[in-house]
């Protein structure tokens, strides 16, 4: 009975790890059209997933199982969840662009290798000890090394890829590295008793921080901040732009979440020497992010640097959760970075989104330029870049401005006054680069033989529901705020 209850806990990894493989076998013995029999059962088996998830949610499946290794809480039910409908949405925009490139005609790849790095997603998220955390980042980011390559005549995307992988390949042994100093420091692998090694001072303390210094380094690769920030245009830019929204969208979830696990949990006792480097880490982000955004004309490029500068609002967020005398920071500001981390996902699927709807065979929407007009072309597209270029910049009543003002909150509350105040004029930067795509698609003309953009009734109907969120979660914010901070307190131990 104990053995199926540890079977039952991590039944979603389970199922998925079926489902890709099935979608692939099918796929090879019953190829169809445009890969119409791939694509659905690949959003099949999120959806079962979704039901699965909500299942033990309600059901109160949690526990530490496979002998600590493997973590279920409401922490990774919720951040499952949030994967699971990040996919779903990046593969509906993404199929018209997929088949009209190429993509899927020598087989279902695509899908299938999404799913694998949707399961590394999840194993990171439920990873409770640092070998599964090195498990399902390399498992996540072989599919994605995979993925930026598919178009293998395209001379960009095979360069993003090689770029990406040796980057990669660089910042995963770099993350190794610091996880073995972990080890010798401690001796041990599994973040609940690294973290009392530490509580009870049994630990080295010398190796512990040169090991922490490596492994937040390993994540600020994984999150996309600088100054380990160098894959990220180059690689949003050269990957075919569906592939882009597979990197820049779910992937940032389960970064944050092992940032959680590794510093807030397991190294929680020694926090005092990590919350300098995210110092480091979030204003670089910012002013690096912004400032080079400006300079930018491609679209994909402009976002690739505007990710970098919302990495370091999250990263405002997780130095704040540590405040000598202010235990009620903690979870606020943790649920602070969660929260801005979902604005931000929901924020990227609908621009990058748009990318997609917009593009056809033959025309790539790339660049600023190609928005012109958008107004006239397509009001209801138009209206949803509108929101999200808002969302962005931080006007209420998008969802990102409660966003920033639930992260300055939290870092005024925790005494980081000048960070908070660098973080506003940051952000008045970045208006300048944001508002000048509203102008180009509301105020221009529309170039001469620009492609008639062709309505998809599910990709559109995503889209709208997807803006509709980044409007309505800012004006009735409350609910996902509580439920961040509601699945932190009952997951996190500190």
């Amino acid at each position: 009975m104990q053995n199926y209850f540890q079977f039952a806990l991590a039944m979603p990894e389970i199922l998925l790890l079926l489902m890709a493989c099935a979608v692939l076998l099918i796929d090879a013995f019953c190829p169809s059209a445009g890969r119409r029999l791939t694509f659905s059962l690949s959003l099949y088996s999120l959806v079962v997933l979704t039901v699965v998830t909500l299942w033990q949610w309600n059901a109160g499946f949690s526990g530490v199982t496979f002998h600590g290794l493997y973590v279920v809480d409401p922490l990774s039910h919720f951040l499952k969840l949030l994967c699971y409908i990040t996919v779903f949405a990046t593969l509906v925009y993404g199929r018209r662009y997929a088949d009209d490139r190429e993509m899927t005609e020598r087989g279902g790849e695509l899908y299938s290798l999404t799913l694998i790095a949707l399961l590394g997603q999840m194993v990171m998220i439920s990873a409770g000890s640092m070998l599964m955390v090195y498990l399902g980042v390399e498992l996540m980011s072989f599919s994605l090394y995979a993925l930026i390559a598919i178009r293998r005549e395209h001379g960009v995307a095979i360069e993003a890829a090689m770029k990406y992988f040796v980057l990669g390949a660089l910042a995963s042994a770099v993350l190794l590295y610091g996880m073995s100093m972990i080890y010798g420091a401690t001796g041990e692998l599994d973040l609940a008793r690294i973290a009392w090694s530490i509580k009870m001072g049994e630990a080295a303390h010398l190796p512990l921080v040169f090991g922490v210094v490596f492994i937040v380094a390993g994540l600020a690769f994984k999150m996309a901040a600088a100054p380990f920030h160098m894959w990220t245009p180059d690689v949003y830019h050269g990957a075919p732009t569906t592939v882009t929204l597979i990197i820049g969208a779910a992937p940032k979830f389960a970064a944050l979440v092992i940032v959680l696990r590794l510093l807030v949990e397991g190294l929680h006792g020694i926090a005092f020497d990590w919350q300098p480097m995210l110092v480091i880490l979030s204003v670089l982000s910012l002013a690096v992010g912004n400032i080079t955004a400006i300079a930018q004309t491609n679209f994909k490029r402009m976002l690739a640097y505007s990710t970098i500068s919302h990495m370091g609002f999250v990263f405002l967020g997780l130095l704040s959760g540590v405040v000598e005398g202010h235990p009620g920071v903690v979870s606020k500001a943790y649920g602070a970075s969660l929260f801005y981390m979902i604005s931000y996902v929901l924020t990227t699927l609908t621009t990058f989104g748009l990318i997609l709807l917009i593009s056809r065979k033959g025309f790539e929407c790339e660049e600023i330029a190609d928005l012109k007009g958008l107004n006239r072309r397509d009001p209801i597209l138009a209206g949803v870049l509108l929101v999200s270029m808002f969302s962005l910049t931080g006007i209420p009543p998008m969802v990102g401005f409660y966003a920033k003002l639930a992260v300055l909150q939290v870092l005024v509350g925790a005494g980081h006054v000048w960070l908070a105040v660098f973080a506003v004029m940051m952000s008045l930067v970045g208006a300048f680069y944001y508002l000048r795509v509203v102008k180009v698609a509301y105020f221009d003309e529309p170039d001469a033989g620009v492609p008639v953009i062709e309505r998809s009734p599910a990709a559109h109907g995503v889209m709208s529901i997807n803006g509709l969120l980044v409007i309505g979660l800012g004006v009735l914010p409350g609910g996902l705020m509580a439920l961040c901070v509601h699945v932190i307190e009952s997951s996190l131990f500190f």
